[in-house]
């Protein structure tokens, strides 16, 4: 008796064949039975119904204003940094892009969300992070690229990677102490961004036991300049944190010659010959993707030419944005360090990645590292 598969194999061949009598066993006076009717043609396969294109699976979503008008430049450049690290990344994990409009970042994030990624980087914008934090939807586990006030308490599974001028401000801070600078001539203007930049100075310089810093408005008028060299002339301060961006850092700097000068990464632009004699010696903080480029620990990521600083720097923040990702997307690791092209990062309290940039100084109108290689 045959069994299995066998035997359902030898039924199936011989049902399928026409039984014809034995010859010698035929009555000659019955008539002959009718002819095998020919089996039917096999049916033509019924073309496959087109079914919709199954939605790639992801490990990091990158949420980005793309389709913003105002912002889609910038976008495009942390976007360009952001694949070219993944495509470069061994092993490789699965990114997709997501793209959103002004005023559009919740239904991006919904997008995100719908793939069921382990991370989503974004959003970019400010304005955009405050409207997903106070949001009551919950959240996937978030890297976003800008930060709240230091007020503002971040939302469980939100984390954030910024080019905040508040953290050159802090790591200027600690630098100053370790020159021993005792008193500080704080030189800045009305711009909320300078005024944030200030604040956040002076209370990394207060907790690490500096005096209360001396403060020096600009006014880039005869009148205001004038006033400027005739006060800072009497103060007891022996350094200068410039808190204005290159050309007018350079004019201030002009008006105090002999004090020592520091500044953020505002200060490093294009200028013209006579603006870059006159920030000769001005010691400033910046990521080292543009001031040491030929650091080793930059090697192994890949470059592409933009058309200026501002652009680099958010096409290293891409950069940098999709290391932190890679680590993530197998849970937010216990400790994090990482040489990136925005600086050195290491995860920090509050859920922030604390970013400390490379220091360097004007020398014959080239920004020149200060303490050599990292």
């Amino acid at each position: 008796m045959l069994t299995g598969a066998s035997a359902f194999c030898d039924a199936q061949s011989v049902a399928a064949t026409p039984q014809v009598p034995n010859p010698s066993l035929v009555d000659p006076t019955r008539p002959p039975p009718p002819p095998v009717a020919p089996a039917p043609e096999p049916l033509a396969p019924r073309e496959a119904e087109p079914q919709p294109p199954a939605i790639p699976v992801a490990d990091i979503a990158l949420v980005l204003p793309l389709e913003s008008a105002d912002y889609r430049r910038a976008a495009e450049a942390v976007r360009d940094g952001f694949v070219a690290a993944s495509e470069a990344a061994s092993p490789q994990k699965r990114v997709r892009v997501i793209g959103h409009g002004d005023g559009n970042v919740l239904g991006a994030f919904e997008a995100a969300k719908s793939l069921g990624v382990r991370v989503v980087v974004g959003p970019l914008l400010r304005d955009d992070l405050r409207e997903l934090t106070s949001s009551d939807k919950p959240l996937p586990l978030t890297l976003a690229l800008n930060q709240l006030d230091d007020t503002v308490t971040l939302p469980p599974r939100v984390y954030t990677l910024a080019l905040s001028l508040e953290s050159d401000a802090r790591v200027l801070a600690r630098r100053m102490r370790a020159d021993h600078v005792n008193g500080v001539a704080v030189i800045g203007g009305d711009a909320p961004l300078t005024k944030r930049f200030v604040v956040a100075f002076a209370s990394e310089w207060l907790l690490a036991g500096g005096g209360p810093p001396q403060s020096f408005a600009f006014e880039p008028s005869s009148d205001g300049l004038s006033t400027l060299r005739r006060e800072l002339s009497r103060s007891s301060a022996d350094a200068a944190l410039i808190a204005l961006d290159g050309p007018a850092a350079a004019l201030a700097r002009s008006f105090a010659p002999r004090m020592r000068a520091y500044a953020s990464s505002l200060v490093n632009q294009a200028f013209d010959p006579a603006t870059q004699g006159d920030l000769e010696g001005v010691v400033f903080v910046d990521l080292p993707w543009i001031v040491a480029p030929d650091d080793r620990s930059l090697a192994r990521l890949p470059r592409k030419a933009m058309p200026n600083l501002v652009m680099e720097r958010l096409y290293a923040l891409g950069l940098d944005a999709f290391e932190v990702a890679r680590r993530f997307a197998d849970g937010v690791p216990d400790r994090l360090e990482i040489l990136g092209a925005t600086g050195k990062l290491s995860l920090g309290e509050g859920r922030q990645i604390v970013r400390e940039g490379t220091f360097a100084v004007f020398r014959h109108g080239q920004a020149t590292p200060l303490d050599g290689a990292r």
